[in-house]
């Protein structure tokens, strides 16, 4: 059963972030909001009941991991020079909370004259200093998931880690002093103030103490380890011991873990591999975190919060933002941090949920947490629904947010979002094709044959009419429109213009054939074997049925003893910067043709990407990219074109993110059909599905 609640929370958590995404939310979102979902305030799958402490774990190891990762950001050498101001807006933004919130839940309590059966004055002022206390604390878990997502970095990146480590630490300070002023208050207190508050900052500092010695450990396993796997589990056990060593002394284990990564990524050698390795294993135990988080929240407790719940989350809000303006001024912070880091503290999770639980605890409050933790749970889950966007938005307004790319220049597409400008570029609107600007080609004396293209789309057919030429010019060719009229269909006005227009331009004369036959591909084959063409070119739909269009290439690829090539067009049509993705020698022989036409008309730049399996040792890659680079240089055709070699875990990823750097990709393909295609795919297909731009396919023939 735990297996399969497993499942259910892992599916959903990746299912509610893709939604998510799309809305340009935080993943994070999506995880707390399955959570919900599946809870017992949604379909209740998942519950208290079934769950138990089944997974409570997953949740200590989930901390550990935030908290280790949050230390990795705390780096001396690029904090320095704000050094001041973290501690001040740190201290002041925590303080800021904790008072604000008293005072407005008190305040609160007696404007509307909540009351509790047998509660005295002093009883009320209790709950509101326990209450500001909770507020304090901040969310490491849902920041960092942020910063990851968005690869942020800068001063606001790097100051927003440093205060919620700070907050941390204080978060924990405060609740201990808050627990003795309330002993106090009630007439029961035991130690004094004093003591209470140098018990607390013994407990920050052997917390950071053990993370400290745990951190050096980190380093001196890293350099015995070598393999990427043996530095995970190595890693991963020394963390996973000093969680376990800090609850066993009651210490706190998420200024331990951040004081680890600390001491770790401050080090001379500044060894982060362990970082990188634990990267890879992070994501199904945050996600698993997070969906639990929203699974312990029930709307009922809404109704119990009531208004103090409401004005719990608005003014913790509120002094979270106060305390980063006086502090930041009073620090001399940057502008861009006093403008921006309130907005991106909103966020409070699992510090907030371990000090209501540590409060539940103490039998002597135990009158209070009825109503503390409704109220703590109701801000917690509303600042992590708002609180991870508000995150997302503060980074990326202020321009740190390195991992949104844009596929395309904004102008393109004023207005439309990315996904939407995506498909614009797609269609028959957003295709352009930019006038012939290279001087004029002289056709070659005697010709020798064809290069044919269907005449396809009326806003493609010229770019087709275009490829067809240059290889028709390479070839000593001249290029030929098809055009397959069915049975009683009308001939069209002005058949073959737009495609002689541009053939013109260029510099060459048009051959045309209108072949009669109910079948597009038969008629295309018959006209490619009876012309004795070099190549036949064909335009990728930019509307209407993929599936048809599928069906006429594997039928005329599979029956014509020339190559064929796919042209897929994207947006405005350019050519100047090509990038060839190859997986073997094979395919650089399908595409070396078509690469040495188009370079041969102006000036170039052309790259050779060749995609190795992960994991190939560096002499392998070396010795590749020499291989390929003596076989350019054997050829007739000499080419001034990049070698890169790269071992990747993901072709088509990679091919994508190499392409954001050129016009035009050239790729070849197997022709893999039936059964066959079925089960091994199609690299060249799968890169085309959402590749922002043009793209050409080469088919070679079967039996060459």
């Amino acid at each position: 059963m735990i297996t399969f609640d497993i499942a259910i929370l892992l599916a959903a958590g990746l299912l509610a972030a893709k939604l998510c995404q799309r809305c340009y939310l935080p993943s994070v979102t999506g995880y707390i909001l399955a959570g919900l979902l599946l809870g017992p305030s949604g379909f209740g799958l998942i519950t208290q009941e079934s769950l138990g402490k089944s997974l409570d774990h997953f949740t200590d190891i989930a901390l550990m991991l935030i908290a280790f990762g949050v230390g990795e950001h705390i780096e001396l050498k690029k904090l320095r020079a704000d050094a001041r101001s973290v501690i001040w807006i740190g201290v002041c933004e925590a303080l800021s909370a904790f008072v604000l919130v008293a005072l407005a839940v008190f305040l609160i309590i007696q404007v509307t004259g909540f009351q509790v059966a047998g509660w005295r004055p002093s009883d009320y002022l209790v709950l509101a200093v326990l209450l500001g206390a909770v507020a304090a604390s901040g969310s490491p878990a849902v920041t960092l998931l942020v910063v990851r997502e968005l690869k942020a970095s800068g001063t606001l990146t790097a100051s927003l880690l440093a205060v919620v480590a700070i907050d941390s630490g204080l978060a924990i300070m405060i609740i201990g002093l808050a627990v003795s002023l309330v002993h106090n208050i009630l007439g029961q207190a035991g130690e004094s103030l004093f003591l209470v508050a140098g018990s607390g900052l013994l407990e920050i500092v052997a917390s950071l103490f053990l993370g400290i010695c745990t951190g050096l450990c980190l380093d001196l396993a890293a350099r015995k380890l070598k393999n990427k796997g043996e530095i995970l589990i190595g890693g991963l056990a020394l963390l996973l011991l000093c969680s376990e060593f800090a609850r066993y002394l009651n210490l706190s284990p998420l200024l331990a873990g951040m004081a680890a990564g600390f001491s770790l990524v401050n080090r001379a050698e500044r060894d982060v591999r362990i970082f990188r390795a634990l990267n890879s294993f992070e994501p199904p135990i945050y996600v698993l975190f997070f969906t639990l988080v929203g699974t312990r929240f029930d709307v009922k407790a809404l109704g119990t919060a009531g208004l103090i719940g409401v004005v719990y989350f608005l003014a913790r809000i509120g002094g979270k933002v106060l305390g980063v303006i006086v502090g930041g001024r009073m620090g001399l912070a940057p502008l861009l941090v006093q403008k921006y880091m309130g907005v991106a503290l909103v966020p409070q999770a699992g510090v907030a949920i371990g000090l209501i639980f540590f409060l539940a605890g103490d039998s002597t409050l135990a009158a209070y947490s009825a109503i503390i933790t409704p109220v703590g749970l109701t801000g917690v889950f509303l600042s992590q629904l708002i609180g991870s966007f508000c995150t997302r938005f503060a980074v990326t307004q202020a321009g740190e947010a390195h991992g949104i790319i844009k596929k395309q220049a904004p102008t393109l597409c004023d207005g439309l979002s990315a996904k939407a400008c995506e498909l614009h570029l797609k269609s028959a609107k957003g295709v352009r094709i930019i006038p012939w600007v290279w001087s004029k080609l002289l056709p070659h004396n005697p010709v020798q044959g064809v290069v044919v293209f269907g005449a396809a789309h009326h806003k493609t057919v010229a770019g087709l009419a275009r490829f067809a030429t240059i290889f028709a010019h390479y070839c000593h060719a001249l290029p030929m429109a098809v055009r397959v009229q069915g049975p009683g269909q009308a001939i069209p006005p002005r058949l073959f213009q737009a495609e002689q227009e541009e053939v013109a331009s260029m510099g060459y004369p048009l051959a045309t054939e209108l072949v009669p036959d109910a079948s597009v591909a038969s008629g295309l084959v018959a006209a490619v074997e009876y012309n004795m063409a070099h190549a036949v070119f064909l335009g990728y739909p930019l509307e209407g049925e993929i599936s048809r269009f599928q069906e006429v290439l594997e039928i005329v690829a599979g029956n014509v003893l020339c190559p064929v090539v796919v042209v897929r067009f994207f947006g405005d049509l350019h050519s100047e910067r090509i990038l060839v993705p190859v997986v073997d020698m094979d395919e650089l022989e399908i595409v070396y043709p078509l690469v040495v036409a188009l370079n041969a008309i102006g000036e170039h730049r052309l790259e050779l990407l060749y995609l190795l399996q992960s994991g190939e040792p560096v002499k392998r890659m070396a010795a590749t990219k020499q291989a390929v680079q003596a076989w350019f240089a054997s050829r007739d055709d000499r080419l001034d074109i990049a070698v890169k070699v790269v071992a990747t875990d993901a072709r088509v990823q990679t091919i994508q993110e190499e392409a954001q750097k050129y016009d035009l990709v050239v790729m070849g393909a197997s022709r893999n059909r039936g059964l066959k295609k079925f089960f091994f795919g199609s690299l060249a297909d799968a890169v085309a599905h959402d590749l922002p731009k043009t793209l050409l396919i080469v088919y070679s023939p079967e039996n060459v």
